[in-house]
């Protein structure tokens, strides 16, 4: 089909609004991660670091879309153990253990997640006990780490979520070039928000423990669509969600209470 026919297609247009929006939430993860590990640098490399990795996450996304039915054949099991767990209420096993490519990679991304967020979470477990070191200007942090880490491991995670970002999009329309154009504006929208969604985490250190906690739930999730068991995103994100809108009236609380005391 030729653009001009796409663009005169009333249906393609609802696919590309719905595929954005289904594209930023879907980054929304990769964002969080970016953020909280950019903020470990020194403050001079925090910005270059967020600007390489979500431009590294564009071009992995692009290099995906360019291999579309290769991405489609990760979905083939490579290999069986035999297993399949209980049934749920409408017959369907509730795990099974035919793995595929994009299984193993979701799997080894959840578990990846999972171990970062708990490192995260002890890391600044120690710090709140005195035993962060300087960095940079005399900030204390816990678990500084160079600017090629931080690079290597945004970019393992970006593999995970870029394929995740692709399967979805070639789920919700067959039109590559709505796919690309999606994750064009889907990732423009995440190079836009990540200098103010790192600053307003680092200023607020109880928003980095609920942003932790947003990536051990999200590696678990990884995990289990790894083994076949499918949890609807949308649970996951009106959790999100939710938590959020609690962390944001303990925000204004706080900021009221400090305005009240000065």
């Amino acid at each position: 089909m030729d653009i001009a026919t796409l663009v005169a297609d009333p249906t393609v247009w609802v696919a590309l609004v719905t595929l954005i929006v289904m594209e930023v939430v879907l980054g929304i993860d990769n964002l969080i991660f970016i953020s909280i590990l950019s903020n470990k640098l020194p403050e001079e490399q925090r910005q270059k670091a967020r600007r390489i990795g979500i431009g590294l996450a564009l071009v992995m996304r692009l290099i995906l879309l360019t291999a579309i039915a290769w991405i489609v054949g990760l979905t083939a099991p490579v290999f069986d153990l035999g297993l399949t767990g209980p049934l749920d209420r409408h017959g369907a096993p509730t795990f099974e253990t035919a793995f595929s490519w994009r299984d193993l990679i979701l799997i080894g991304g959840g578990l990846f997640l999972v171990y970062k967020a708990t490192k995260e979470i002890h890391d600044a477990v120690d710090l709140k006990h005195g035993a962060g070191h300087e960095q940079g200007g005399g900030a204390v942090v816990a678990g500084g780490i160079t600017f090629g880490a931080a690079i290597v491991q945004i970019l393992a995670l970006d593999v995970v979520f870029s394929i995740d970002s692709i399967l979805t999009a070639v789920g919700m329309t067959e039109h590559v070039e709505v796919m690309y154009v999606a994750v064009v504006v889907a990732v423009i929208a995440m190079l836009v928000a990540a200098d103010p969604l790192a600053n307003f985490v680092n200023r607020n250190p109880s928003v980095v423990m609920l942003a932790l906690g947003f990536l051990l739930m999200i590696g678990m999730v990884l995990i289990a669509e790894g083994f076949g068991a499918h949890v609807p995103k949308g649970y996951i994100y009106t959790a999100m969600a939710f938590s959020a809108g609690v962390e944001a009236l303990n925000l204004w609380a706080r900021r009221a209470k400090a305005k009240a005391g000065g």
